[in-house]
């Protein structure tokens, strides 16, 4: 079964880049700045062109459409290429909780295995967070892309998969959700707490011995400044921009589109279907879509189990893809 399965791996990761390369392209031509703007106190320059920027527009977006089609091609040799033969049995992985390091250790290990194992069909990916710490999420959203090439994934939440949880979601193939669960929460967030008031009404003194200006940045015993603050704004907007970027791909949705989305709002899934998810149901509906996908009338359903750290903390200034009400329960001092 396996023995060609590397050149159609080989061959998806080359129209992954392809069709990346593309849509960078076409995003910076949606976004360039040079528009046809002349200030009222300068004489209008007109300066002729062979480029038309319209047929360019449409040439790279028929590009992407017929990549796609072809990465959509493979997609399907590989997953007949590791169907299990006899038997098939769905894998239902949770993913509960708050997402830190531990929780990337335990399902990224979890969905590796099940890469592996020849007699599991696909899985159904249970998630129930707020999310959590952004390199755990970014880890636990590229294994599920990954697995997703060679066995489907369909995302399921009943409560919540917001933020770093939506994140990981948007990975799979398809995500159901139950009509009310919630959505969303599209943003990155990033708290400092400047306690050097604090530190000085109390009497205490911090003496800091560092190798360069920026060592001690956002420490607490002091303010931020205007550079640093900027510094941060940047890295937060570059984490923002993967989160749009990952959305917009997954849901098949323009990037445009997708940052109406990206106001740190959550919804319930009834009423962003067809968009932020596809269909609303319980747990059994997702595990009856993912039976479609993959034809297999019935399927054996395994249940693994959810494990999560218990010590969970923010314990200092760091961005986050985390539902910003569930930000002051977990600061920690």
């Amino acid at each position: 079964m396996r023995e060609n399965i590397w050149k159609y791996i080989s061959a998806v990761l080359i129209l992954l880049l392809a069709v990346s390369s593309v849509a960078v392209v076409l995003l910076y031509m949606q976004n360039s700045e040079l528009k046809s703007y002349t200030p009222s106190n300068v004489s209008p320059v007109v300066v002729e062109t062979s480029l038309n920027t319209t047929c360019n527009e449409t040439a790279y977006k028929l590009q992407i459409e017929e990549l796609q089609r072809q990465l959509d091609f493979l997609k399907a040799q590989l997953r007949e290429e590791n169907m299990p033969e006899g038997n098939t049995t769905i894998a239902v992985v949770p993913v509960f909780g708050l997402i830190d390091d531990y929780t990337a250790l335990q399902v990224v290990s979890v969905l590796r295995d099940i890469a592996k194992n020849d007699s599991i069909g696909g899985v159904v990916l249970w998630i129930e967070s707020p999310g959590g710490y952004v390199a755990p999420v970014r880890e636990i959203y590229a294994t599920v892309r990954k697995l997703d090439l060679i066995k489907p994934v369909v995302a399921y939440t009943g409560g919540i998969a917001a933020s770093g949880g939506y994140y990981i979601a948007v990975g799979a193939e398809k995500i159901i959700a139950d009509p009310l669960a919630e959505v969303g929460s599209i943003g990155v967030i990033y708290v400092h707490y400047d306690l050097q008031k604090n530190y000085e009404m109390n009497g205490i003194k911090v003496d800091v011995f560092k190798t360069g200006p920026y060592k001690d940045m956002g420490a607490e015993w002091r303010g931020l400044t205007e550079e640093e603050r900027e510094m941060i704004a940047n890295s937060i907007d570059t984490y923002f921009q993967a989160f749009l970027q990952a959305v917009s791909s997954g849901r098949s949705m323009p990037i445009n589109e997708t940052r109406k989305y990206a106001t740190g709002q959550t919804w319930f899934a009834m009423n962003v279907t067809g968009s932020l998810v596809d269909e609303t149901g319980d747990l059994d509906y997702a595990i009856k879509v993912l039976s479609e996908i993959l034809n297999v009338p019935r399927p054996r359903v395994v249940i693994y189990k959810g494990e999560h750290s218990s010590d969970f903390g923010v314990f200092g200034s760091t961005a986050l893809l985390l539902d910003p009400r569930y930000v002051n329960a977990y600061v920690k001092g």
